[in-house]
């Protein structure tokens, strides 16, 4: 009986999180982040295979270490595939999470360095210092979730 009930408060806190991540109405509320973030297109339902796109096959950044391509956006994320590095750095508007496609290494991680390998979810809330990877195997490549979607000048990079 207690685990049912475990289970079912669970479930209800991740649902709860779940609708205010997906909720036009609570994002309006929360203000200019979300009036910043560009413009969503229609979702189109698609699958993509995320382990046949190559470093090489995605387009580059005004960081030579990182390529990237958006995937999807909506009102309330974007998600895009990244592969190789950035310096350590925060999002001061911009919850992050990061799935480990392909690469291993290290990457700093608020205060700690934190090691990943792929299968690794990592939860960057808005304002945390992240990245600086030092990869052991590579080039590395991540799922990138944006919450809300990062608005410009929400990158600032640190020493």
């Amino acid at each position: 009986m207690r685990l049912n009930r475990m289970s079912l408060g669970l479930f209800i806190a991740v649902a709860f999180v779940a609708g205010i991540i997906v909720s036009p109405r609570v994002h309006h509320l929360i203000g200019e982040a979300h009036a910043q973030a560009p413009a969503a297109a229609t979702l189109q339902p698609m699958m993509i295979d995320l382990v046949a796109l190559k470093h090489g096959d995605l387009p580059g950044t005004p960081n030579p270490e990182m390529n990237s391509k958006g995937l999807v956006t909506s009102d309330n994320a974007t998600i895009a595939i990244q592969s190789g590095n950035v310096a350590k750095h925060n999002h001061p508007k911009t919850d992050e999470i990061q799935y480990i496609i392909e690469g291993t290494g290290a990457m700093w991680l608020g205060n700690e360095r934190k090691e990943f390998k792929p299968g690794t979810l990592i939860i960057i809330p808005k304002g945390t210092a992240h990245g600086g990877s030092i990869v052991t195997s590579g080039p590395v490549k991540a799922i990138a979730i944006k919450i809300p979607p990062q608005p410009a000048g929400d990158t600032v990079f640190m020493n």
